[in-house]
Parts: structure tokens; C-alpha cells; sequence
């Protein structure tokens, strides 16, 4: 009980500072644990036995993130999985070969060295993407895929680190045929229970309507799995990834996500509180200057690999920049791999603790970096201070009043509604007043705004936004602080669309589509085609371009399949177009009549 206060009181100290700081939550376990472990205030004896449980919140995390693909989805991105994963794995691995080659150390060391550095951090950085709203954007998906297939290469790692061994340990700890045939059918096992028990009993324990019941199942099913997949030695944390995916289509998908997200977070920051706690800072003392220069050409050597990645991988500019930084750290199996490799006789003892020891610290840079490239890459603040909205409990608050803003303003307005209406550019607010519309400055996606606007007693907020990153990460905002509201959201384009239909936005609208089809309407009208015929014409394209947006969702991450469903969809519906017309000139023919 003692230990558990303690936790919870130095996460409530440097976590808020942290983050108050800009440095992230990361950041700030990681020195709660430093300041309360053993090299520090030593008010927690033994960190191992809490890292062993906090894991828990890494199987946890896994588990919510299969969630959130479902196997269509997950096979979209196969290429960036095995490809990208692949890549970034050699070119890390050959980089970080360097450093122990020039200390001297042995091939083997010096491969197991580099194989466990490449490996980064999925806890780390999926949190830090989730806090931004990356995971939508080609850089949160081009990390996450490459996370995991780290994730799915540490355990032949462990493999690995066996053979490169003694051979007295690599004949006990060597390649055993009926383990595999153990895991093989352990993976089998998960897929068939997830499919065909997991939903009868969900569907059955809804039905009772206790809702205690449904979150003691949702954590049986995470812990039971994780726990099968450890005992025929394979990553807990995997096994909770394919259990999720499995789920991810089931009706239930929001309810066990919604049971478990509290305990994922929870456990979740215990994992990194331990991680601070286990540093070894005693050999920041005693050789300071190996330490300080591994972890710089640690980092270094991680970021430029993955910088040069970047447009193998589709990411230019500032994208490749951030994915290199968010990358760069060495990840939490690293400790795992590093450990098999010191009792198998790959690495010496020593080798292996300075790595370890530069493993833990590369994650507190993660953050900081962060930091530094938001600082060079930050755009100029308004000098204006927003205005003071006056809260009169509107129904509507319209963020954005650019053209398209202005137009569903001005029809509420029209019906008598009067929205309150939010934009960040000061001249567009002063030209607005001038016109006599309520118009305030401000940039919508502060909450603290949104609650002086009275966003509490509104019924509907419309993002008419430009920028697709702020429109998705306001409606993150709205979903998780004011449920209540109802989204309607302007989208850029399809694939805008598809990311806003993925968030569950059941209004969207793509901006110029449909002025586009009463424009091809015009024209064709003017080439001859009667009103009537115009009309349905461009119906059945509206018609083909939202069945269009729901079938090609699966395969927007991949962007040849997308290309290659474009094309298909484009020839099939002109295919169509043409034999309706064919079909209608017949029938026009065979009656006698003829359009004027």
C-alpha cells in the first residue's frame, strides 16, 4: 500500500511538470522513477519485480492498438509492415554495428549489440504519437508498422542471441522443434478462441447487462492470452496485438476498448516509472564519457538511418525528420534481448550493462528532441490575444469562416439559429464584423476556448477547418472531452473522408463536391442532355463515389492497392455509365421520342 502511494504521488508531482514544460508524460515517469529509485532517494528496493508487472501495460497498449485494425486493415499494410520494418531493421542494425566494432568488442557483441539497439521503444512511441494525432497521418503509420514488426523480430532475436552463444548454452538454449510446434499451435489456439468463443461469451455476459462482468472478461482475455503466449515462449505483448486484431471487427469493439484503456494507462506509466528506477546511473559516475558518447552515437546513428528511410518509405520534408526523431530511442524488448545475450556468453557483463544503461537513457531523449524540432519547426503566434467569447449557451459553434464556413453560418442564421463562430485569422474576423456577423478570434482547438464559447450546452459543432491534421485532432478533442456534440465536419478529400468515417464522424462533407457535380449538371445540359437526364447522371456518380469511399478504407494505407481500386472502380462505373446511355438511346429510339 505504502509503495502504491508512492507511485501514484511522484506520478501526480513529475508527470503535470513535465508536461507543463512541454516534455511530455514520457518524460515525466521516467524521472519520477528516477527520483524514487535506488540510485536516487532509494524509496523502492527492487524495480525489476515492478518493471515485470508494469509490462502488463505494454500487453495492455498492444491489445487496444489490435483493436483498432481490423485483419483487412492489418493486411493493407503488410508492405509497410515487412518492408518498411525490414529496412529500417538493416540500415539501424549496420549503423549501430559500428560502435562496438570500434571499441573493439567481438562480432558477436557487437551484432547483438546492434540488433537489440535498433529495436525502439512501441510504449514510448505510440503514446507520443497518440498525444500528437499521428497515428492517422503516413508518419504515425509508417512508425507504428515498423514497431511492429520489431516487435515480431525480438523473439527470434532471443533465437540468436542462443546461437551466437557459448556452445554449452547454445545446446540447452538451442532451436527446439516441439517449442515451435508449441507456439504454432498456441497462435492457432488464440485465433480460434478469439473467433468462435470470444464472441458468444461477449454477446452472452452483454446480455446479463452487469457491466462489471464485461470488464473482468476483457481483462481475462488480454492476461489469458499474454499469458499463453509466454509460457510457449513467445512475446506476451504480441499474442494481446492478435487477439485484439481478431476483435477489431466485433460489435464490442468500443466497450472493451472504453474497459480497458484506464488500466492500460495506469499499468503503463508503472512500466516507465520502472524503467527510471532500473537505470544504473552509477556508471554515469564511474565512466561518464562512454556512456554519454554511446548515447549520442546511439541516437545519432538511429535518426540518420531513419532519416535516409524516409522516402523509401513515401515521407519527404518535415515527415521523415519527425519519424527519425520519434524512432530514435532504444526500445524496451532491447533489455530483454541484452539480458539473453549476457547469460548466453554473446556479450560480456559489462558490454552489456553500458548498453542497457544507454537503452534507458535514449529514452528520456525522445521527448526532448521532440521538443527542439516543434521549437525549430513552430510557426509565428498571433500577437492578437483571443477575444472574449460571450457565453450564450449557443446550439451551433462553427469553427473556420472561410468560404465554407460562411455559407452554413449564414443559412443557420437564415432558419434563425445564431451560431457562434470561431476562426484563427484575425483579418477574416475583423472583414466578418464589418458585414455584421458574430465572428470571434481564436484558434477552436484549445479547449479552454471551446468552454468559454459554451461548447457544454451546444448541440452541434461544424468544423469547417482548412487543415486536415487540426480538423482530426478537434474531432479527438470533441469525441473524448464532449461526447454530447455532434460532429459535422468538412473534409478535404476522400481520403480526408476516410480518415473522419474511421474516427466514427457520421457527418462529413467533402468541400467543392458537390458544387462540382451541379457544374458537370451545367455542362452537360449545355452539351444537349436534358435536365432530367443530367440529373440522374450525376446522382449515380454521387452514388458510385460514397460506395467508392467505403470499399477503398482498407485500402487507403496501402497506396498502390488504393491506385489500383481507383482504377478499377473508375472502369467499372464508366462501363456502366456507357450501357445505361445505350440502354436509354435504344428505349428513346424504339418509343419515337427525342430530348429538345
Amino acid at each position: 500500500m505504502t509503495q502504491a502511494i508512492l507511485f501514484l504521488l511522484a506520478a501526480l508531482v513529475f508527470v503535470p511538470l513535465a508536461v507543463r514544460l512541454g516534455l511530455g508524460s514520457v518524460l515525466g515517469y521516467l524521472l519520477a522513477g528516477v527520483v524514487i529509485g535506488p540510485m536516487a532517494l532509494g524509496l523502492v528496493s527492487d524495480p525489476a519485480a515492478l518493471l515485470h508487472v508494469s509490462e502488463l501495460g505494454v500487453v495492455l497498449m498492444l491489445f487496444v492498438i489490435g483493436l483498432e485494425l481490423e485483419p483487412k486493415r492489418l493486411w493493407a499494410m503488410r508492405s509497410m509492415v515487412f518492408g518498411g520494418g525490414t529496412l529500417q531493421m538493416v540500415l539501424s542494425a549496420a549503423a549501430l554495428s559500428l560502435l562496438g566494432w570500434g571499441l573493439g568488442w567481438s562480432w558477436q557483441a557487437s551484432m547483438m549489440g546492434a540488433l537489440a539497439l535498433a529495436l525502439s521503444s512501441t510504449a514510448i512511441v505510440v503514446a507520443l504519437m497518440q498525444e500528437r494525432n499521428l497515428m492517422a497521418t503516413p508518419v504515425g503509420r509508417n512508425g507504428f508498422a515498423m514497431l511492429l514488426y520489431q516487435d515480431m523480430a525480438a523473439i527470434p532475436l532471443l533465437a540468436v542471441a542462443a546461437l551466437l552463444g557459448q556452445p554449452s548454452e547454445v545446446s540447452a538454449a538451442g532451436f527446439d522443434v516441439m517449442a515451435g510446434v508449441w507456439q504454432l499451435v498456441a497462435v492457432l489456439a488464440v485465433v480460434v478462441l478469439g473467433r468462435y468463443v470470444a464472441y458468444p461469451v461477449m454477446h452472452f455476459i452483454a446480455r446479463i447487462q452487469v457491466r462489471e462482468l464485461f470488464t473482468g472478461f476483457a481483462l481475462l482475455l488480454v492476461l489469458g492470452v499474454a499469458a499463453l503466449m509466454d509460457k510457449v515462449g513467445l512475446s506476451m505483448g504480441l499474442g494481446a496485438f492478435l487477439a485484439g486484431v481478431l476483435l477489431a471487427s466485433s460489435e464490442y469493439r468500443h466497450a472493451l476498448e472504453s474497459d480497458i484503456r484506464p488500466f492500460k494507462g495506469l499499468l503503463l506509466g508503472l512500466f516507465f516509472i520502472a524503467v527510471g528506477m532500473g537505470m544504473d546511473l552509477g556508471l554515469l559516475r564511474s565512466m561518464p564519457v562512454q556512456v554519454l558518447a554511446g548515447l549520442l552515437c546511439v541516437v545519432g546513428l538511429k535518426a540518420l538511418a531513419l532519416w535516409t528511410l524516409g522516402p523509401a518509405v513515401g515521407l519527404k520534408g518535415r515527415d521523415k525528420v519527425l519519424l527519425a526523431l520519434l524512432l530514435s530511442q532504444v526500445g524496451e524488448f532491447a533489455f530483454v534481448v541484452l539480458t539473453a545475450a549476457k547469460l548466453s556468453g554473446a556479450m560480456r557483463p559489462e558490454q552489456a550493462d553500458l548498453l542497457t544503461l544507454v537503452a534507458a537513457l535514449s529514452m528520456a531523449t525522445t521527448p526532448l528532441l521532440l521538443k527542439v524540432f516543434d521549437w525549430a519547426c513552430r510557426e509565428p503566434t498571433p500577437s492578437r490575444a483571443a477575444d472574449a467569447i460571450a457565453n450564450d449557451h449557443p446550439a451551433v459553434i462553427v469553427a473556420g469562416f472561410g468560404r465554407y464556413g460562411q455559407t452554413v453560418a449564414r443559412l443557420l442564421m437564415a432558419a434563425g439559429v445564431k451560431p457562434t463562430v470561431i476562426d484563427h485569422d484575425a483579418n477574416t474576423v475583423d472583414s466578418a464584423r464589418r458585414y455584421g456577423f458574430r465572428v470571434y478570434f481564436g484558434d477552436a482547438t484549445q479547449t479552454d476556448l471551446l468552454h468559454a464559447a459554451g461548447i457544454e450546452h451546444a448541440q452541434v459543432m461544424v468544423l469547417a477547418i482548412d487543415d486536415v491534421v487540426q480538423c482530426n485532432r478537434m474531432v479527438k478533442v470533441l469525441q473524448h472531452a464532449y461526447p454530447h456534440v455532434q460532429i459535422v465536419a468538412r473534409a478535404r478529400d476522400a481520403r480526408h473522408a476516410m480518415e473522419l468515417a474511421e474516427m466514427q464522424v457520421l457527418h462529413v462533407e467533402r468541400e467543392l463536391f458537390e458544387s462540382s457535380l451541379r457544374s458537370g449538371r451545367s455542362a452537360l445540359e449545355i452539351l444537349g442532355r436534358d435536365r432530367a437526364q443530367a440529373k440522374g447522371l450525376a446522382d449515380d456518380f454521387r452514388r458510385h463515389s460514397l460506395d467508392f469511399l467505403r470499399q477503398a478504407q482498407a485500402d487507403r494505407h496501402s497506396t498502390e492497392d488504393f491506385i489500383q481500386r481507383l482504377r478499377q472502380t473508375r472502369e467499372q462505373f464508366e462501363q456502366e455509365m456507357q450501357a445505361d446511355q445505350e440502354r436509354q438511346a435504344r428505349l428513346d429510339a424504339k418509343s419515337g421520342w427525342h430530348a429538345p
